[in-house]
């Protein structure tokens, strides 16, 4: 059920939406009406996180929807390398230097030199929302020809509910002229809390290294204007570089696991994280939107490169994946400590076997909600309340 805050909020883009009004974050041109901008759309609720090894140049072609917002950077790489941010952003930047004073002994969860870092940014927020965005992603535009305020579409996907018990052949049903279609049970229109947005890409498709050898040149070109539940009981291959998520309901399970330096594996830190998550929100009655928003995105990374880091990956996750279409959770698990704490077990006994690494990495998962707890002041039951529609 969403609540009365959610409401108001999307009656507000609906009456933005059926008045034609510019987006919130377009600025006023010199003879525009000198009334102040609208205010953006969960500007004190929402943290835009972004990993990066670089200077930041990018922002610039989102200022006109990020300038607004607090920016939290997680830097990769060399602490002494010096980050530069472009003028009138509001941020702050964490590098390996502050994650191990912040966490301590604890730090060892989180990964060096790999784009996973990005989730020391979700421990450390104070916000309900936060989307993540990488920092070779610009601004794409729709078949208009218009520039896509992909922040805004992802607050209407996370404010609106979801469908994963049932589907509904014109997706998503929520959606300004759009509705539940014939034989959809009333029973379920009301739909479940949306926990996770998950955003496309144009032009750089977001391929693995086998297929990036074989299809070098190939580029998405197709913008499918939709968005849809993934329904229950069904994987999905998340990926991180436009990605948002209700912090509140979903936060501790978006842990991007252990790669990068030190570790047998990369490319998987996401994947790994949304299959965790789809699990705990199918279990706790949650939905998972993907298709709108699209980024562009800009840079191929190197496929060899790529595929020392996924090797291992590509065969172990003909092991992973049927253990996550077969996990279930107890009814005990409650909230999403309490799932993620019972999933990391499952990981150990039934992964463990495949490789040591899977120990290893079990051993993590349970750090990295020890740390989320004791970062945040929270216990196991901050994510407690069951939503209705839950199967367990």
């Amino acid at each position: 059920m969403i609540g009365e805050t959610h409401r108001f909020t999307l009656r507000a883009l609906k009456t933005q939406h059926s008045l034609h009004l510019p987006p919130f974050s377009s600025l006023s041109s010199p003879m525009a009406d000198p009334s102040p901008k609208p205010v953006p759309l969960l500007k004190d609720q929402l943290d835009i996180v972004i990993p990066t090894i670089r200077n930041l140049d990018f922002l610039e072609m989102w200022r006109p929807f990020f300038e607004q917002y607090h920016l939290i950077i997680v830097q990769d790489g060399d602490p002494n390398k010096v980050i530069s941010v472009p003028q009138g952003f509001d941020y702050e930047l964490y590098n390996r230097n502050d994650i191990n004073r912040i966490l301590g002994p604890k730090a060892n969860c989180i990964s060096f030199k790999d784009s996973a870092c990005r989730c020391f940014g979700y421990m450390v927020s104070k916000k309900k929302y936060i989307y993540t965005i990488d920092d070779d992603c610009f601004v794409a535009k729709d078949p208009s020809g218009k520039d896509i305020n992909a922040l805004e579409q992802h607050i209407k996907n996370l404010l609106s509910p979801a469908t994963p018990f049932f589907f509904n052949t014109l997706y998503d049903p929520y959606r300004e002229g759009a509705d539940f279609v014939r034989g959809y049970p009333f029973s379920l229109r009301e739909g479940a809390p949306t926990a996770v947005s998950h955003g496309l890409w144009l032009n750089i498709p977001d391929y693995d290294a086998p297929t990036q050898l074989v299809k070098p040149r190939e580029r998405n070109t197709r913008y499918v204007d939709a968005v849809l539940t993934i329904p229950k009981g069904t994987l999905f291959p998340m990926c991180g570089m436009n990605l948002a998520f209700d912090r509140e309901l979903i936060g501790p399970a978006m842990y991007f696991g252990l790669m990068g330096d030190g570790q047998p594996i990369g490319r998987y830190d996401d994947m790994w994280a949304g299959w965790c998550v789809k699990v705990i929100c199918d279990h706790l009655g949650l939905g998972v939107k993907t298709g709108l928003p699209y980024i562009w995105h800009s840079k191929a990374s190197n496929p060899f490169v790529n595929l020392k880091k996924e090797y291992k990956g590509i065969f172990w996750q003909e092991e992973i994946i049927p253990f996550f279409q077969s996990a279930t959770l107890s009814k005990e698990c409650t909230s999403v400590q309490k799932c993620y704490i019972e999933l990391s077990k499952q990981v150990k006994e039934k992964l463990g076997a495949v490789d040591p690494y899977f120990n290893k990495l079990a051993d993590a998962m349970v750090t990295w909600i020890e740390a989320w707890d004791e970062l945040n002041n929270t216990s196991e039951e901050t994510s407690s309340k069951q939503p209705n529609g839950a199967a367990k």
